[in-house]
């Protein structure tokens, strides 16, 4: 046996946590499956054992994914398995006789006849530390072994969660994949209800030229906010795939800063919202010019949207060392502590409702983060409060 001595409960401090994080994982009595049959299989090879098993140790019970053995057993009660004793060890738990174990004696699968006389566990471990199972070798005779079987040992149950893993992230994606697309038909059915409509009205109010052009209007609003979610999955896609080049050139940020604000000097005016762009200091840095003016433009969106009307946008421009400091700071409904934590996350949904009952998809903020990191550059928010603004901070390196 190694040094690790058995505790008098078998029950860890963070049982909860590592049955929650269990979980998410979705192993739990599913079936056998090729991938950790040959893990087991090949740890019985390694310790010419007749039983090797993947195991997971869940609130009452311990599942074998895999059971290589005599029995077909998929469980057992959890009070009564070694994997039990073993998560609570860092190391390879490791019996070399069970009979000289005092605290074994009593285990119903040491006092059968032909009962097990050798264990060898390696802890199946989170990168948060959690233990969730093993890989383990047993035998019904006594076994001495070398320490190159012990890391092998080790080897194949890290082999085992970095399966686990991959599978988590492939489910994740997929599930994210999932929602975009359930976001993206949504967000599609009601600018094309408003188009066809539009149109329909057209044909009807042919003769008044009023009508016809308010209605072309809204045909127009609602073709370019199609657009705009479009053309942000596809970035985002873009981003994510890890297909997106930036195209680096000496930008003026200050110029570029002017061509947004006069993008937007219509719909600010409908509002009756003003936007004061306010700069001191040099502003030519290298940068993607598109990607750069995307990133400004979500974020002076956002705060015409989200502002009251009759309020000012100011855009503050400084130099700080060797970092030019670009402030989007309106006077609109600000940030609560929870719309803290969720900002620039994918489809995040705030406290804050645009205040013109414009559309927000949940994807510019998480947009303007990844377009700024690929310049090296950095984005946060700062609020006082509900009611009492924000501003919408970037940073970008000078040289």
């Amino acid at each position: 046996m190694n040094d690790f001595q058995i505790p008098s409960s078998i029950i860890p401090l963070n049982d909860n946590e590592r049955i929650q994080k269990l979980h998410t994982y979705d192993i739990l009595d599913s079936p056998p499956e090729d991938a950790f049959d040959k893990i087991a299989i090949l740890a019985a090879q390694i310790f010419n054992s007749p039983i090797a098993q993947v195991t997971f140790v869940d609130r009452g019970r311990v599942f074998f994914k895999s059971n290589i053995s005599p029995l077909s057993a998929t469980e057992i009660e959890r009070k009564d398995s070694f994997c039990s004793i073993a998560i609570l060890n860092n190391d390879v738990t490791l019996f070399e006789n069970t009979l000289n174990v005092p605290e074994l004696l009593s285990n119903p699968f040491v006092s059968m006849e032909n009962g097990i006389r050798f264990y060898a566990g390696a802890p199946l471990r989170t990168i948060e530390g959690l233990q969730l199972g093993t890989v383990c070798v047993l035998d019904t005779e006594p076994k001495q072994v070398t320490q190159q079987q012990l890391k092998m040992l080790e080897t194949l149950s890290s082999i085992v969660m970095d399966e686990l893993e991959l599978r988590l992230s492939t489910r994740k994606a997929l599930r994210t994949q999932t929602d975009m697309m359930n976001r993206i038909v949504h967000d599609l059915k009601n600018p094309n209800t408003t188009i066809a409509l539009s149109a329909e009205l057209i044909k009807r109010k042919a003769e008044d030229p009023k009508i016809v052009a308010d209605f072309a209007d809204r045909i127009k609003n609602a073709a370019n906010g199609m657009l705009t979610n479009l053309n942000n999955i596809l970035e985002l896609s873009q981003v994510e795939s890890g297909g997106f080049r930036l195209n680096l050139q000496e930008v003026d940020v200050f110029q570029l800063l002017n061509a947004v604000k006069k993008n937007f000097e219509l719909l600010a005016k409908q509002k009756k919202q003003n936007i004061k762009i306010i700069c001191n200091c040099p502003t030519t840095i290298w940068a993607d010019i598109v990607r750069l003016q995307d990133a400004f433009t979500n974020l002076l969106s956002n705060a015409l949207k989200y502002a009251n009307a009759g309020t000012e946008v100011i855009i503050n421009v400084n130099a700080v060392n060797n970092d030019l400091i670009i402030e989007f700071k309106d006077q609109g409904q600000g940030l609560s502590d929870k719309d803290m934590g969720k900002l620039f996350t994918k489809f995040a949904k705030l406290s804050a409702v645009p205040t013109a009952r414009e559309h927000s998809n949940g994807l510019g903020l998480s947009i303007v983060k990844m377009l700024i990191e690929l310049h090296n550059g950095k984005v946060w928010a700062e609020s006082e409060g509900k009611d009492k603004g924000a501003s919408f901070y970037i940073s970008l390196p000078i040289n």
